[in-house]
């Protein structure tokens, strides 16, 4: 299917199932498809996001029946968001934001009551690639790592350091493409920063990326048996689940292209170190739905299997979680200089 077709079939469910919900603003595609023409092919391993707009903080919690997360609706993989609109009340607010903003400049607007969104995206469109505004989402990214490293504390079940340390050291990578207007995309973000840093010839400042992440030295058959042990994981912990839980909807038959065909396809592209990034957190988030909500022991052979991963990217205890987020802590002012270097270098950005 191509990618216009699905944003299509996406204004579809916003008129049909979400424009209903009491306290309705407006809806809009977000996420790596909005960096896409639509004439471009809407992979198997892809999904296209969407935002929906209420007015009611609380009223997330209150939605009923309406979906959220990953479902198919009219053979497209969407996934619902819904964030208040005082999140997007100015365009400072949204430029400031390296989530809303690289997707919501080219966002296409599903439904608009009030013509709030499209007002705000013409604004954001005509001043993303300002310096002021390139310089603080840079922040903004550098806080969240700031902000993973910082919840790693005693007590916290080991899945739960992982991903946190896991995000900690993969939202450099954010930094430096924010840096260069690049979409700082989620699953693939270390090919998309090799990628960017290629371009400004900075491949050997890459590699110490992967260090933070614990991948430079493993091997393509490891990372590959990781992702076979982690298919089987996953579809006990899909049986499992029944406690609602942050990107639960990962977790689903319907999403194991994403998590599982995805890592694949990298691995296949050469990427199998870039690749143990998703990996790693989806088998964390398993291990935490099956330490919940599971019932049955895992089949022989698989119970050893997070151990084993978390022992290959060497943060298998508290102590090396703490010890790789202070590399992490200690290394932000060296991304801090390459995200200024490139953005001192990009032509696009424009001065204030």
């Amino acid at each position: 299917m191509r990618v216009g077709q699905a944003r299509e079939t996406a204004r579809q469910w916003v008129i049909e199932e979400a424009s209903g919900t009491p306290g309705f603003c407006g809806a809009y595609t977000a996420g790596s498809t909005n960096w896409l023409p639509d004439d471009a092919d809407l992979t198997t391993t892809s999904d296209l996001d969407i935002m929906v707009v209420l007015t009611d903080p609380n009223q997330g919690s209150r939605r009923g029946k309406l979906r959220s997360g990953k479902f198919r609706y009219h053979e497209v993989l969407l996934e619902a968001s819904y964030l208040t609109n005082d999140q997007l009340q100015s365009s400072d607010l949204v430029l400031s934001d390296y989530h809303l903003a690289p997707s919501f400049r080219t966002a296409s607007i599903l439904l608009d009551p009030s013509g709030h969104l499209t007002a705000l995206r013409a604004i954001v469109s005509r001043e993303y690639a300002k310096r002021q505004w390139v310089r603080r989402r840079c922040v903004n990214a550098r806080d969240r790592v700031r902000g993973h490293l910082r919840s790693i504390q005693e007590g916290i079940p080991l899945h739960d350091l992982v991903i946190a340390c896991l995000f900690g050291a993969g939202i450099t990578s954010h930094v430096l493409l924010v840096a260069g207007l690049r979409n700082p995309t989620v699953r693939a973000r270390y090919v998309a920063v090799r990628e960017l840093l290629a371009d400004y010839g900075d491949v050997e400042f890459y590699e110490t990326l992967l260090e933070l992440l614990g991948t430079t030295r493993i091997r393509c058959g490891r990372v590959g048996q990781h992702l076979a042990t982690l298919a089987d994981v996953f579809d006990t912990a899909t049986k499992a689940i029944k406690t609602p839980f942050p990107f639960a909807s990962d977790l689903s038959d319907i999403a194991r292209p994403i998590a599982i065909d995805g890592s694949l396809e990298l691995i296949e592209r050469g990427y199998h170190r870039e690749a143990m990034f998703w990996i790693a957190v989806t088998h964390s988030r398993c291990q935490k739905v099956l330490s919940g909500d599971g019932t049955a022991e895992l089949p022989h052979g698989l119970s050893d299997s997070y151990r084993d991963l978390v022992d290959d990217l060497d943060i298998a205890s508290l102590a090396d979680v703490r010890r790789r987020s202070a590399e992490v802590e200690r290394f932000l002012p060296r991304v801090w200089e390459a995200a200024e270097r490139i953005m001192a270098s990009n032509q696009r950005i424009e001065d204030d």
